[in-house]
This record gives C-alpha cells, structure tokens and sequence, in this order.
C-alpha cells in the first residue's frame, strides 16, 4: 500500500518509549513529521535521529510534533532515547502494520541476497491531518533541514 500527497494520512496507535501511546488522529491541529527507519543505534539511524532532536526547538516553533517509528521494541527505543538524550516519541511497530500502510516496508536487496525491511522515508503531515509531502530512500545528510523547511513553508 502507498498513500499519496494531499490524502489523509492513515491513523495509527502505537507503542511508544516510556511505556506510552501515540495516536496520529490525537494530534490533530498540529503539524506532525512521521519518519520510518530501519535500527535503533546504527549509525544512519542514530545521525538522522540526533538530527530531529538538534533542531526540535524550531520544529516545535512551527507546531511541529516529530514521530520517530521502527521495528524496535520498546525497551529498544528506551535505550536508544536516553543514550542520546531524544527528546521526541519513539514508536514501536512490530508487526510492520503501520509502516505497511505507509508504504515503507519493501524489498531491499544486500549483496544479492533479498529481504523485506523497512525503507527510510519521511512523512509529513498538516493539521488537518493530510499527507503534504513525501520523501522516500531518505539520504540522511541534510534530510532534517529539507523536512524543517517543509514545515516551516505550511
């Protein structure tokens, strides 16, 4: 499944670090920036999460809430958060539900072995709830300011 710029974005509850819950349809009337990556503590993983968490402040000055969302366990992303002190929700999708419904768990292919995981991507979504815009195959250098930017420009 694939969601598209300028349709709703699929509601999902999941868990998060620190034994909570997030619902994407409670955070309606703010800006919300959902991304999908692979590993809790890999190094891309890491980079572009102390990214998010660097320029919080002024994702938060534009009323922007930032999801973070893997495969990881909860008490993966408990470990991952407070090792590098992210002051933004991380969400567990164990299953892949949501990350299947956003279109970024697909085939990957390392050394010409093939396996399903989950492609870093990168949703935005407005207060209203709609998809407005979309990055996919995210390279991390920059990829926060291009996001900020984003945002900035609702």
């Amino acid at each position: 499944m694939t969601i598209s710029i300028g349709a709703p974005a699929p509601d999902f509850t999941l868990p998060t670090d620190g034994n909570g819950s997030v619902t994407l349809s409670a955070l309606r009337g703010h800006n919300v920036v959902v991304y999908f990556y692979p590993k809790d503590d890999t190094s891309g993983c890491t980079t572009q999460a102390c990214g998010f968490g660097e320029n919080l402040p002024h994702f938060e000055q534009v009323d922007a809430t930032i999801i973070g969302i893997s495969k990881d366990s909860v008490a993966s992303h408990d470990k991952f958060k407070a090792k590098y002190k992210l002051p933004f929700t991380l969400a567990s999708d164990a299953e892949s539900d949501v990350t299947e419904q956003f279109g970024a768990w697909v085939e990957k292919n390392m050394y010409g072995k093939k396996y399903m995981g989950i492609e870093r991507s990168t949703f935005l979504i407005d207060k209203e709830g709609v998809v407005r815009q979309i990055w996919r195959k995210v390279k991390v250098p920059g990829h926060v300011e291009k996001v900020l930017e984003a945002v900035q420009s609702l």
